[in-house]
């Protein structure tokens, strides 16, 4: 699919990180870009500052999600790419025994599937909705639209304290090829990105020996990843019209270790 000013795409958690490298990158090759955040501060911001539209967006919620869609619908025409990067996280072990008074602690239920529900829930709420507006389009080239969504290294090799969140991406891994084979007839690609440890807005308080001995952990390069590094990945995702069903890994070969 080519990437220009005919081009709509809404990209959700697009004011931080993954996200908004990703509406530099769409807006830098002149598409049309709508950013659904939760935070209307940071959204307002990113719109301003990438000429994007903002629309604010709760992944939690159907009425949130179908109120965004109608809003970036009505400024820049129906989507057809979406890029789903929305998503977080909590480390709590499954279960743990206190070291001084012996008290054993589970995890809460209500926080397990509070992961869930952001992350798996969350992207599968937006990709119904835009497929349902993809597939009232005319095919270009036999496409209608595409479709990135984000795992993680945790969908696969999980460190200690986050069950929720493997499971969680995991998930959203294991659903990728149904929902391409699903959409396949209406000519929409579905492909998610598995990225590793990536240099986002959650480390910027973190100590420089802390970001060292992160990317050192990378076989190669040694380091953290770029936002823009993700972006690139999503941009060819969507412009490769034969990549489809897919998940690859963005981790510089890291393996992670359970803790």
């Amino acid at each position: 699919m080519k990437i220009d000013s005919s081009l709509s795409a809404v990209v959700t958690g697009g004011a931080s990180g993954l996200g908004l490298a990703t509406v530099k990158a769409l807006r830098a090759a002149g598409a049309r870009v709508a950013i659904f955040d939760l935070n209307p501060e940071t959204g307002e911001k990113a719109a301003a500052e990438t000429g994007a539209v903002f629309c604010p967006c709760d992944v939690l919620s159907d009425e949130s999600v179908d109120g965004a869609f109608a809003m970036a619908r009505a400024a820049q025409g129906q989507e057809r790419a979406l890029i789903c990067c929305a998503g977080g996280g909590n480390a709590i072990p499954t279960a743990r025994r206190d070291k001084k008074t012996g008290e054993i602690n589970i995890f809460p239920s209500d926080k397990f599937e509070w992961v869930l529900r952001l992350n798996t829930v969350g992207t599968f709420r937006c990709i119904t909705r835009s497929a349902a507006g993809m597939m009232e389009l005319e095919p270009i080239d036999g496409e209608r639209g595409v479709m990135v969504n984000t795992a993680s290294a945790a969908a696969t090799e999980g460190q200690m304290g986050q069950a929720a969140y493997s499971a969680a991406k995991a998930a959203i891994v294991g659903m990728t090829l149904t929902i391409a084979r699903d959409l396949s007839r209406e000519g929409i690609r579905v492909n998610t990105i598995q990225p590793g440890i990536f240099r986002t807005p959650a480390f910027d308080r973190a100590p420089p020996e802390m970001i060292n001995s992160l990317g050192a952990m990378v076989p190669f390069p040694p380091r953290m990843g770029h936002p823009g590094e993700y972006a690139s990945m999503a941009l060819e995702i969507i412009r490769n019209g034969y990549l489809n069903g897919e998940t690859i890994r963005l981790d510089g070969a890291i393996r992670m270790q359970p803790r």
